[in-house]
C-alpha cells in the first residue's frame, strides 16, 4: 500500500560492519585523543551541482568544519550525514539514495581529516497519476486552471510542484475567490511500486467582485481620489488592484501613510465588497539645499521647494533655483492634474535665467503654459507654448533681443534597471520648437534628439553610448536668438573643452557663435576594479555647425574615474582633446545619475 508523506520517506540502511567501525573509532578517541580541535576536508561525489549545492547546505558535517570540531562531535556529524544526504535529495524526486560513506584519521597529530561521501542517487520518482479536481461554484469557470502543472511522467520535483501549487491558489484569488480552500492536497509515494500520486483538490467557493471605494481622509476631495482607483464597482475582486491602488496613492506623495481596508462583512447579496481607504495626509512643504561642483559651471548652490498640495484637487508646486558663476535659474512650475492624475497634467511654468559661457551672455524671461501626458509605450508628450524675452550678446559682437509666442512638442522616455546606478537603461528626448513672423519679430524652426543607452557587459562592464543632433531651419543664424542655437564643448558634451566653445567662429573676433545643426556622440568603456571603484575609457567626437560659418570636426579621448554613491557615480575624467591646435589634457568633473 502507498504511503502518505508530504514530499518523502527516508529509507535508512545501516551496515552493522560500518557501526562496528565507527564505535571502535569512537572509544579510541575517548581514550587517547587530546581535546583540541581538528583540521576537516569533506568530499561529496556522484550528484550534480544543484543537488550537491542542497547536500552540502543540509550536512552539518559540512557547514561545521571550520568551528573548530573536537573529535567526539566530528564522530557524531559523521554519523548524522547519511540520512541529511537522504534528506537534501529527496527534493529532487530520490528515494532511494544509497552512500557510502567514510572518515579517515590523518597520518599524524594535527593532521588533516578527510570525511568521503559516495552518493548513488537511483533513479527519480515519476508521477504514475494526477488527481486534480476543482470543486465549488468556480468549478465551470473557463478562466479557472483546468489542468495541475504536474503530468504524469513527470519526475517529482518539489520545486515544480510548490510552483504548480502556487500557481492555482494564485489564480483563485485573481479570479475573485477569496474563500478558496485546498481540500485535499497530498503527495503519495509507493515504496513498492516506487511511484507517486499526487492528490490535489480545490475547494473555490462563492466569487466577489469589489464594490464602492470610499476615503477617510481630511484633505482632498472624493471625486478627486476616484481618479487613482484602478477598477470600477462590479470588477472581479483582485488583490493586486488593491496594491495598486495604494502604491498610486503614496506614489503621489499627498499621504503618508494609506491603509486598504476590504469590508468582506458588508459585502452584498451579489458578494460586491466594499472598500475602505484609510489615509494620512504628508507634510505638506519639503525643502532641500545642495552644494556641488562642476567642471562647466564651477561651484554651485541649489535650492529646491516643493508644496505638495495646494487645494481640494491636488495641485502642486514647485521651485527650483540655481546659482553658479556661469549660470543663474530660477523656475517655478505649477502642476494642474486633470484627466489620469498620475499621468496628465496643465503646466504653468514662469522661467528666469541669466548665463555668462565663454561664448554667450544674456537673460531669458518666459512664462509658458503646457500640457503633459503619458501616452502609448509610456512615452511622456509635452504639447505648449510659452511667449519669452531674451537679451543676449553673441561672440562679444552680435547684440540684440528676442521677444514673441514659442510654441513647443516634446516626446521623451527614460527606461532603467535602476534610477541611480544603472546597469542596463536608455533615454530619449526628441523637441521641435519655433515661431513665424506675427508670433515674434523672426522666424524659425529647430528639432532635436538626445538618446543615451547604457548596456552591461557581464557583471563589470558597461557600454555608453550617447549622441545629440539638432538642426534650425531660419533665413540667418542672426534670427535664432542665442539660447536656441547649438553649442558643444563641456562635461555632457564633448570632453576636453570648455563649457560651449565649440561651434562655428566669427571671422572676425574668432569666437563661437553658435550653429543651427548640431552633431556630437560619445562612446565609453567602464569596468569596475573594486568595490564601487570604477575605470573608464571614452571618445567624444562632433560639433555645432552653421552654412554660413567654418567650424571643423572636433574628437577627444580619454580615461576616467569612476565611484559609486547613493546619490549616483562620481565620475572624474582626463580628456585629451586630439584635433585641438595646442592639445593638452582637460579634467572633468560631474556628480549625479547617469540618466
Amino acid at each position: 500500500m502507498p504511503s502518505a508523506c508530504p514530499y518523502h520517506r527516508s529509507h535508512r540502511r545501516v551496515h552493522a560492519k560500518r557501526w562496528y567501525g565507527l564505535a571502535l573509532l569512537l572509544l579510541t578517541l575517548v581514550i587517547a585523543a587530546p581535546a583540541s580541535a581538528v583540521r576537516l576536508k569533506v568530499e561529496v561525489t556522484g550528484v550534480d551541482a544543484d543537488e550537491e549545492k542542497n547536500v552540502l547546505a543540509l550536512l552539518a558535517i559540512y557547514q561545521e568544519r571550520k568551528d573548530d570540531l573536537p573529535p567526539l562531535r566530528l564522530v557524531a556529524l559523521h554519523r548524522q550525514a547519511p540520512d541529511q544526504i537522504r534528506e537534501a535529495l529527496a527534493p529532487f524526486g530520490y528515494y532511494r539514495v544509497e552512500v557510502s560513506d567514510s572518515l579517515a584519521e590523518p597520518a599524524e597529530e594535527g593532521g588533516l581529516w578527510i570525511a568521503r561521501y559516495a552518493i548513488k542517487p537511483g533513479e527519480p520518482v515519476k508521477i504514475a497519476e494526477v488527481d486534480y479536481q476543482v470543486l465549488g461554484p468556480g468549478a465551470d469557470d473557463p478562466a479557472f486552471p483546468k489542468t495541475f502543472g504536474m503530468k504524469q511522467g513527470d519526475v517529482l520535483l518539489h520545486a515544480d510542484y510548490e510552483e504548480a501549487k502556487s500557481t492555482i491558489v494564485s489564480a483563485a484569488s485573481e479570479l475573485g475567490y477569496l474563500n478558496a480552500e485546498l481540500a485535499l492536497h497530498q503527495v503519495l509515494i509507493d515504496p513498492v511500486a516506487y511511484n507517486a500520486v499526487i492528490q490535489f483538490h480545490v475547494d473555490t467557493g462563492p466569487r466577489y467582485y469589489f464594490g464602492r471605494v470610499r476615503f477617510k481622509q481630511d484633505l482632498l476631495a472624493d471625486a478627486f481620489l476616484q481618479r487613482f482607483v484602478p477598477f470600477a464597482p462590479g470588477d472581479l475582486y483582485d488583490p493586486d488592484q488593491l496594491l495598486a491602488l495604494q502604491s498610486r496613492l503614496l506614489g503621489a506623495e499627498y499621504f503618508s501613510k494609506v491603509e486598504i481596508v476590504p469590508l468582506m462583512e458588508e459585502a452584498s447579496a451579489s458578494n460586491q465588497v466594499p472598500i475602505e481607504v484609510i489615509a494620512e495626509r504628508n507634510q505638506a512643504n519639503k525643502y532641500r539645499i545642495g552644494v556641488g561642483y562642476g567642471t562647466d559651471v564651477g561651484p554651485r548652490l541649489s535650492f529646491d521647494y516643493r508644496r505638495r498640495y495646494i487645494g481640494r484637487w491636488g495641485h502642486k508646486l514647485e521651485t527650483q533655483m540655481q546659482l553658479s558663476e556661469r549660470l543663474q535659474a530660477l523656475v517655478l512650475k505649477y502642476r494642474i492634474p486633470i484627466g489620469n492624475s498620475l499621468k496628465d497634467y496643465v503646466l504653468i511654468q514662469p522661467e528666469a535665467y541669466a548665463y555668462d559661457t565663454p561664448s554667450r551672455q544674456g537673460t531669458v524671461a518666459k512664462v509658458g503654459i503646457a500640457h503633459s501626458t503619458v501616452i502609448r509605450g509610456d512615452w511622456r508628450r509635452e504639447i505648449g507654448i510659452d511667449y519669452r524675452y531674451e537679451d543676449y550678446e553673441v561672440a562679444d559682437e552680435q547684440r540684440n533681443t528676442f521677444t514673441g509666442l514659442v510654441p513647443h512638442i516634446a516626446f521623451s522616455k527614460v527606461k532603467a534597471d535602476d534610477p541611480i546606478n544603472t546597469r542596463n537603461g536608455y533615454r530619449v528626448k526628441a523637441q521641435l520648437k519655433g515661431t513665424a513672423a506675427g508670433l515674434a519679430p523672426s522666424s524659425w524652426l529647430s528639432g532635436s534628439l538626445g538618446v543615451k543607452w547604457i548596456k552591461s557587459l557581464g557583471d563589470e562592464m558597461r557600454l555608453i553610448s550617447r549622441a545629440d543632433l539638432g538642426a534650425t531651419w531660419a533665413a540667418s543664424l542672426d534670427d535664432v536668438p542665442a539660447s536656441e542655437r547649438f553649442y558643444a564643448g563641456g562635461d555632457n558634451s564633448i570632453r576636453g573643452w570648455d563649457y560651449e566653445v565649440l561651434g562655428p567662429n566669427d571671422p572676425v573676433t574668432n569666437r563661437n557663435l553658435g550653429g543651427r545643426m548640431l552633431a556630437v556622440g560619445s562612446l565609453e568603456l567602464e569596468r569596475q576594479i573594486i568595490g564601487n571603484w570604477g575605470l573608464a575609457v571614452f571618445t567624444d567626437f562632433g560639433n555645432a555647425f552653421d552654412p554660413d560659418y567654418s567650424a571643423e570636426w572636433e574628437q577627444s579621448a580619454g580615461l576616467g574615474l569612476r565611484y559609486q554613491t547613493p546619490v549616483g557615480p562620481v565620475r572624474v575624467d582626463a580628456a585629451y582633446a586630439l584635433t585641438k591646435d595646442d592639445p593638452g589634457v582637460r579634467l572633468h568633473l560631474l556628480i549625479g545619475p547617469d540618466l
